[in-house]
C-alpha cells in the first residue's frame, strides 16, 4: 500500500503541486491575515522536507559525493563566479534604485542549500552531490555575499548583512533534518519498527513539497501584492535567470564530462536560489530598504513556479538518460 501510494504521489505531482500553489493564492489574496499565523510554519516545514528527502539518500553514497572534487569545484565555480556575472549583467536591465537593486542581488547571488535537494530528486539528478555540497556552498554564501554587495553597490549595504540568520537556517534547515535522517537510516538497519517507519516515510517527499509551496506563497503574497507595482519589474529579470543558468549549467556539465545524474545536480545548484534564507536578512535591513523583502518574495514565486516546470525539461530535454559523457 505505501509502495503504491509513492508511486501515484510521484506520477501526479506536477497536478498536487499545481493545486497546492492554487489553493495559496487563494488564500494569499482573499484571507491576507492568514501570513501571519502561517509565516513561522516555513522553517520547520522545510525541515521536514529536507528529513524525507535525506531518507531517501543512502548515507554510504553521500559519503562517497563529499570526494568528488570536481563537482564541488564546479557548484562553486558557477554559483560564486559565473553565477555573478550573469546577475551583474541582467541587472543593467533594471531601475537603478538601490532599494530594488538589493533585494535582487541579495536573493541572486546566494545558491539554495535546501530544496534544491528536492528538486534535484524530483528530476533525476544525483541529490548525494547536492546534499554534499550544501554546508560548502553555504560557508562560501556567507563570506562572499557582503564583498559582492560592497563590490555592485558600496559598503552601505553589505555592512548590514549578518551571519546569524544563515546560521540559524543552516542549523534547522540542513543539520538538523541530516542528522536526524542519519539516526533513522541506523535504527532502521537494526529494528524492523525502525525500517516500517523509513518506509512509511517514503511517499512524503512530494506532499511535503507541496505543503511547502502552499506555506511559502500564502504566507509570503500579501508582501508583493502591496507592492506589485513597483517590483513588476525585476520578473523578467527573475525569469531571464531561470533560462540562462540552466542553460550555461548544462554546458558546463558537458564541457566536464558529468554524466546525466551530476549535470542535472549542477543544473540545479546553478539556478535555485536561496531566498527564504535571504528572506530574514531583508527584512532586517534598515527603513529605507522596506521593499527589499517584497523584491525577494517575488523571486521565490517565480522561482517555485519555474522549478516546477524545470524538475519536467530538464530530465527530458536538457539532461535526457542518455547523456552519459564519463569516460568519453
Amino acid at each position: 500500500m505505501t509502495r503504491l501510494s509513492k508511486q501515484w504521489v510521484q506520477h501526479n505531482q506536477v497536478p498536487l503541486y499545481a493545486v497546492a500553489v492554487v489553493l495559496a493564492i487563494g488564500v494569499g489574496l482573499g484571507r491576507p491575515g492568514a501570513s501571519g499565523p502561517l509565516e513561522p510554519l516555513i522553517n520547520p516545514v522545510l525541515a521536514v522536507l529536507l528529513y524525507v528527502t535525506f531518507l531517501e539518500i543512502p548515507f554510504v553514497r553521500i559519503r562517497r559525493a563529499f570526494r568528488n572534487g570536481r563537482f564541488m569545484l564546479a557548484a562553486l565555480g558557477m554559483n560564486f563566479l559565473v553565477v555573478p556575472a550573469v546577475v551583474f549583467g541582467l541587472t543593467w536591465l533594471l531601475p537603478q534604485e538601490p532599494v530594488v537593486l538589493v533585494g535582487v542581488f541579495m536573493v541572486l547571488l546566494t545558491p539554495c542549500i535546501d530544496y534544491v535537494i528536492t528538486f534535484t530528486e524530483l528530476a533525476g539528478g544525483d541529490a548525494e552531490q547536492i546534499t554534499a555540497a550544501t554546508p560548502v556552498l553555504m560557508v562560501v554564501q556567507l563570506l562572499v555575499l557582503p564583498l559582492y554587495l560592497w563590490l555592485f553597490m558600496g559598503q552601505r549595504v553589505a555592512e548590514f548583512i549578518e551571519a546569524g540568520p544563515f546560521v540559524e537556517a543552516f542549523v534547522v534547515i540542513i543539520a538538523l533534518p541530516l542528522s536526524l535522517a542519519w539516526a533513522t537510516e541506523s535504527v532502521a538497519e537494526r529494528s524492523a519498527r525502525g525500517a516500517a517507519w523509513q518506509d512509511a516515510m517514503e511517499w512524503l517527499p512530494v506532499p511535503m513539497m507541496g505543503a511547502t509551496l502552499f506555506v511559502v506563497i500564502a504566507s509570503q503574497l500579501p508582501r508583493v501584492r502591496d507592492a506589485i507595482g513597483q517590483i513588476a519589474a525585476v520578473v523578467p529579470v527573475y525569469v531571464a535567470f531561470l533560462v540562462v543558468m540552466p542553460l550555461l549549467g548544462r554546458l558546463a556539465a558537458g564541457a566536464l564530462g558529468m554524466d546525466a545524474g551530476e549535470s542535472r545536480a549542477l543544473l540545479f545548484t546553478s539556478v535555485t536560489r536561496n531566498s527564504l534564507v535571504v528572506l530574514p536578512l531583508a527584512l532586517a535591513l534598515p527603513p529605507g530598504y522596506a521593499l527589499a523583502p517584497a523584491v525577494v518574495v517575488t523571486q521565490t514565486l517565480v522561482e517555485l513556479s519555474g522549478m516546477v516546470v524545470l524538475t519536467r525539461v530538464v530530465p527530458r530535454y536538457l539532461v535526457p538518460d542518455t547523456v552519459v559523457n564519463r569516460g568519453d
